[in-house]
């Protein structure tokens, strides 16, 4: 059984369709390509409300996408 490989690099379709999301709700400086410091003493609750928002913004984006393939 092959293996499913995802491509999550930074050309990837994920990777920009991430920076376009954050573009757009103005939190390009959180997505972690754009932001290499070290966040292991950051409490979840902090890089939840940083991040957080690009993660539902891309959900939302895929949704609309989803409903106009199936003419809803």
């Amino acid at each position: 059984m092959a293996l499913n490989k995802r491509n999550h690099g930074p050309d990837s379709q994920w990777t920009k369709f991430k920076m376009e999301c954050a573009r757009e709700i103005g939190r390009l400086q959180y997505v972690k390509e754009n932001n290499d410091e070290y966040k292991g003493d950051v409490p979840a609750k902090v890089n939840g409300a940083q991040g957080g928002p690009i993660g539902g913004q891309m959900v939302k984006k895929m949704i609309e996408f989803a409903e106009r393939r199936m003419g809803l």
